[in-house]
């Protein structure tokens, strides 16, 4: 069976809000001029919130009877088949690596782009079931030739 809903890894979560605790706390114990206190908190707290909002916002992207599930930090949606225009990969190269993004194009002109973090695995895997189960990859209709 293949996969129907990715997000942020659950290991990758716990290793930010670990590092944000880690830092909170230095901050209070062992860091002493009070900029570096106040730098060093606003960091870690920075981190635990991220850490709190990502696995708050799991699943990113999920294939439903209804259409795409899509999560964010403050709300969800569901994309039926008839709202999406497209979904493409763009791939560019970014501090000496290949990047690559999922991007879904909707009817109302909302571009909606997820990364490798908000999917946990490889972008390209997602448009594969995403093609397999009928999102991306459809032929357009064929335009009229005078």
């Amino acid at each position: 069976m293949q996969q129907t809903s990715w997000g942020p890894r659950v290991a990758a979560i716990t290793g930010c809000a670990f590092f944000g605790l880690a830092m909170a706390v230095a901050a209070v114990m062992l860091v002493t001029d009070p900029p570096g206190r106040l730098l060093v908190g606003v960091a870690g707290l920075g981190l635990l919130f991220f850490a709190g909002f990502s696995l708050r916002a799991r699943p990113k992207l999920a294939i439903t009877p209804h259409g795409l599930l899509i999560r964010g930090w403050w709300r969800t949606m569901v994309l039926p088949r008839s709202a999406i225009k497209l979904i493409r990969i763009t791939e560019f190269r970014r501090l000496a690596r290949k990047v690559r993004l999922l991007e879904i194009d909707t009817v109302d002109d909302r571009l909606i782009v997820f990364s490798r973090w908000d999917l946990g695995t490889n972008p390209i895997d997602v448009l594969d079931a995403l093609t397999d189960a009928g999102y991306a990859g459809r032929s357009q209709p064929p335009t009229a030739t005078p």
